[in-house]
């Protein structure tokens, strides 16, 4: 026996002897302690190595491999394992801050330079991902200390989309420009994501990592954003009467600097509030998924029953594209917030149910979009209405497919994890065909 299965025996004994998890739950929990420490070795770790700090990252056993580290006191990993005091979680604030004002100060350096806005000119709207999230790779990269040449390589791609897209020619209002511009940050969300998890983009569990990140930092985000909007609305009011003049500089001052630090400190707040928010997101996923379900087989039987009347235009698309894109988060939050030893059986159904849902209403919008096609040919909107939705078919088929077979016993909720992580490639590919194909195949038009 290797010194990797022995470890792993010793854990296992360990996780079992108290009765907090069955045999079918540690199966699961070993399997991702096995995928991890076999990624690390890869990577050139020891055994030993890589097991201690494989065990260090698995989170959801952090209390119940704590006790089998103080009962082996002589052993290493007890100081790996024992979760960390939450003052030293999120970095320094100092750090973040300087980010945050960083990010501030250079959306209102574009914003003067464009004169936003009283008028709006492509080159802001194609550079407002590189205005900000550069900086959040960057603070990433400082917090997690990632390696020199991991830091060149996401300066290099960032630049080179950088000097891309803006030596382009786009036409006047050109599809591709505003499809870059949408896109581009997409495709800079999976460079944070590398500086994210210190460019170890191989481990599925460190990928699940980032898209646990993901949601929080959005809902982080959302409650900043309404917290923000709340101090605009009241500084209004209190302006109104004394400086009604002002109150239109203060907006334009004050909500972009806002939006743009908040991405920045939105992430900080992800890493050194985690206790709060891994209480928070499963919650507002529980509550969530059940509605998004309902609402989606309601709207699947309404289009069955009476078909899609009116035309059904781009926007409508683009809604129903972010309507599957959040469906398919909340359920892919609820597996990787699922405990062990708690699943729910009623909570994987309804899963199942609002990924089928979904599933059906992408072949309504699918058949809806081949035959605009038919109708009216290719164009660069339709192309990337058409692969996003393929791209969103296949997941959700194979989705669907493993939740089936975790209700049937068949499977785990990590195979999910592991496609969802493995998935997040095909994402990437399609954000950097449409930022850097797309354009010159329809002549920048």
């Amino acid at each position: 026996m290797s010194v990797l299965d022995t470890r792993i025996a010793e854990w296992r004994t360990a996780i079992l002897r108290g009765g907090a998890v069955t045999p079918e739950d540690a199966d699961e929990l070993e399997a991702h302690l096995r995928e991890q420490s076999d990624d690390l070795v890869a990577t050139g770790l020891s055994d030993e190595e890589a097991f201690l700090v494989a065990v260090r990252r698995l989170g959801e056993v952090n209390r119940i491999t704590a006790e089998f580290a103080r009962e082996h006191s002589d052993r290493l990993w007890k100081q790996l394992v024992v979760a960390r005091d939450d003052t030293a979680r999120g970095g320094s604030v100092p750090l973040m801050l300087g980010f945050a004002i960083g990010a501030a100060v250079v959306i209102q350096i574009a914003r003067l330079a464009a004169d936003v806005p009283y008028r709006m000119p492509g080159w802001f709207l194609l550079n407002l991902g590189l205005f900000v999230l550069p900086l959040l790779a960057a603070y990433f990269a400082f917090e997690r200390r990632v390696r020199p040449r991991v830091a060149l390589v996401l300066g290099g791609v960032t630049l080179a989309l950088a000097l891309a897209v803006n030596l382009f020619p786009f036409t006047a209002n050109a599809q591709t420009l505003t499809l870059t511009a949408l896109h581009l940050p997409v495709l800079l969300w999976f460079v944070v994501g590398v500086a994210y998890v210190a460019g170890e983009v191989r481990s599925s569990a460190r990928r699940m990592d980032f898209i646990r990140f993901t949601g929080e930092w959005a809902i982080y985000y959302a409650l900043i954003a309404l917290g923000g909007a709340v101090l605009l609305g009241l500084t209004t009011l209190v302006l109104s009467p004394i400086a009604p003049g002002a109150i239109e500089q203060v907006w334009l001052w004050v909500l972009p600097s806002g939006a743009a630090g908040a991405v920045i400190v939105a992430a900080w707040l992800v890493e050194s509030k985690k206790s709060i928010i891994e209480n928070l997101a499963p919650v507002l996923t529980m509550i969530f998924t059940p509605l998004f379900a309902l609402m989606l087989v309601g709207a699947v039987v309404s289009y069955i029953a009476v078909g899609i009347r009116g035309e059904f235009n781009r926007d409508l698309l683009a809604g129903f594209d972010v309507l599957l894109l959040v469906v398919l988060g909340l359920v892919v939050y609820g597996i990787s917030a699922r405990q062990p030893g708690r699943a729910s059986r009623f909570s994987d159904v309804v899963r199942l149910v609002a990924v089928v849902a979904a599933l059906v209403l992408d072949v309504i919008v699918l058949a809806q979009l081949i035959a605009r096609v038919g109708d009216f040919g290719f164009t660069p909107n339709r192309i990337v209405a058409l692969g996003l939705n393929l791209v969103l078919l296949v997941n959700l088929v194979v989705t669907a497919v493993l939740q089936l077979r975790m209700l049937a016993a068949r499977g785990t909720a990590f195979d999910l994890e592991r496609w969802q992580t493995r998935y997040l490639t095909v994402f990437a590919v399609w954000a950097a065909a449409v930022v850097l194909v797309l354009p010159p195949l329809y002549g920048f038009s």
